[in-house]
């Protein structure tokens, strides 16, 4: 395990949890770990923004990079990488998240990670063939421990609630000047929780993020 994350490091990744497939989970056949890849705070937008995919001025740069970068660290470990985006069918990443035990649904319906907080998004999975040992996962979602929980009243249209994701409020709103601070530093309700705060993304990435959703 120290050598998957040490190259995925080295690419500006982070492994983001794994576990121990049962066939219900519908990973690849014959995978012993799946271990789960996101962006390392403080290497994945200097890395991302120096590639090539970043400036061809081509569609999809972020997948393409991600899909070059996670693909060479499956060749290098003998695994198969496995991706969120390029479907449909899609890979069941919520479900897989979750079967961590480093996610959570958090109080306004978005995954929390015990590290990334509400910043965190997965690039991709490593389905490696050998059963790995693997650190066992925080007891509780920080949201347990989290008294003030202000990601409930963040949004300032009242889109992320736990009855669901208003999807259109949100669009209208960040079209307009008033939602320029969301569309411009991202998303008010990932930055208001504690853990994203400490996890850290930049403004530029956060904006890349949000034009790419709008």
């Amino acid at each position: 395990m120290h050598a998957v994350q040490a190259d995925t490091r080295a690419a500006g990744l982070m492994v983001m949890g794994g576990f121990h497939p049962t066939p219900d989970y519908s990973a690849p056949a014959g995978t012993g770990t799946l271990v789960m890849l996101g962006p390392d705070p403080a290497a994945f937008w200097p890395a991302f923004t120096a590639s090539a995919e970043y400036g061809d001025g081509a569609p999809d740069p972020m997948d393409r990079w991600s899909a070059r970068v996670i693909g060479a660290i499956a060749v290098a470990h003998g695994a198969q990488a496995v991706f969120p985006f390029g479907g449909p069918p899609y890979p069941p990443f919520l479900a897989w998240a979750r079967r961590t035990g480093r996610a959570w649904d958090s109080p306004v319906g978005l995954l929390v990670h015990d590290e990334a907080g509400l910043f965190v998004s997965y690039r991709g999975a490593l389905a490696l063939r050998a059963r790995l040992e693997l650190p066992p996962p925080p007891a509780a979602s920080p949201c347990e421990s989290c008294t003030d929980q202000p990601c409930r009243s963040a949004c300032p249209v009242g889109a992320l609630t736990p009855a669901g994701y208003e999807v259109p409020a949100c669009k209208a709103h960040i079209a307009t000047p008033e939602g320029a601070d969301c569309m411009t530093r991202g998303c008010a309700v990932r930055r208001a929780c504690p853990v994203s705060k400490a996890h850290g993304r930049l403004d530029a990435q956060s904006a890349f993020h949000m034009a790419a959703f709008l």
